[in-house]
């Protein structure tokens, strides 16, 4: 199988590459805007401007996964037309080269939780109405609203994973990152929020394992998956875990105020993923202390 991984140097999409490359039977090509390290299976692009027919126009790829865009609802709030050209028109760019020159290429695109805002209702199925509370959150929606025009439209085959909070190794923004940077500075850290507000982690190799298994066994008719635990924890007690590992204490206190944009519960249904075969392998705890490890290393 000859996959191609769009976005391929940052966080999740690194993960993925070097899982599919260690597949016998999988060859697997990198793509981004990064050169500091490349090799003959890779594309250079501009994201800014991106023109993603090379990619598509000679390789006969059979699987197309998406792990490129902006990653942060701050930074969306600050500049919006940046979010949307990175998260919902690059998609349309992609989608357009595959229907041009690869229409049986099937497409994962990686979406984000974010698209749920504050759920009407827990555990948050993939059919609750969607409630974005940011431009990133909307701009993850317009993307899956893509993958459904090119489904209906022009019969590709897509999907969409909407991520809940993916962290581990690599991660270097989000709150564990902002945790350990502040945790470094000063004995006394402040964290937004009251500590209560909940979230659904997913290690990355779990997250890597949900594509394999949408590879595998996915529906691509535009499909929406939920991609977490099922597991509702609060910023509080993620935040004592985190310092149970951390070499550095640190008294943590958090600030009350809400952060424009950041949802105030989470927790997913998981029973699409499970009905493929998914099994969590990395608790939080275990995820942490190797996330932990891996920022004591680097």
């Amino acid at each position: 199988m000859k996959i191609v991984i769009i976005g391929s140097k940052g966080f999740i999409g690194s993960h993925c590459l070097a899982y599919f490359r260690s597949q016998a039977d999988i060859e697997a090509w990198g793509c981004d805007v990064v050169t500091d390290y490349v090799d003959s299976n890779y594309f250079l692009i501009d994201a800014t401007n991106a023109d993603y027919r090379e990619v598509f126009r000679d390789q006969g790829f059979e699987v197309c996964i998406n792990c490129s865009g902006a990653a942060s609802v701050p930074q969306s709030l600050e500049h919006p037309l940046r979010d949307y050209t990175l998260n919902t028109n690059n998609v349309f760019r992609m989608l357009e080269a595959i229907r041009q020159f690869s229409p049986h290429c099937r497409f994962i695109n990686l979406s984000s939780a974010a698209v749920y805002g504050n759920p009407l209702w827990l555990p948050i199925t993939e059919d609750v109405p969607v409630r974005p509370l940011s431009p990133y959150g909307w701009h993850k929606q317009y993307s899956e609203q893509i993958c459904q025009e090119f489904h209906d439209s022009f019969s590709l085959r897509t999907c969409c994973l909407r991520i809940f909070s993916a962290y581990g190794p690599g991660l270097r923004k989000q709150f564990f990152w902002d945790l350990h940077t502040k945790a470094q500075r000063n004995q006394k850290v402040e964290l937004w929020g009251t500590g209560q507000q909940t979230r659904d982690f997913i290690y990355i190799d779990d997250l890597i394992q949900v594509i394999a298994l949408v590879i595998k066994q996915g529906e691509f008719a535009g499909t929406i998956y939920n991609v977490a635990n099922g597991e509702e924890v609060s910023i509080g007690e993620a935040a004592s875990v985190f310092m149970e590992h951390y070499p550095v204490q640190a008294d943590l206190k958090f600030s009350g105020y809400e952060r424009p944009g950041d949802p105030l519960r989470w927790c997913a249904d998981i029973r699409k993923i499970k009905a493929m075969g998914y099994h969590q392998q990395v608790s939080l705890t275990e995820g942490l202390k190797r996330y932990v490890q891996w920022l004591e290393e680097k």
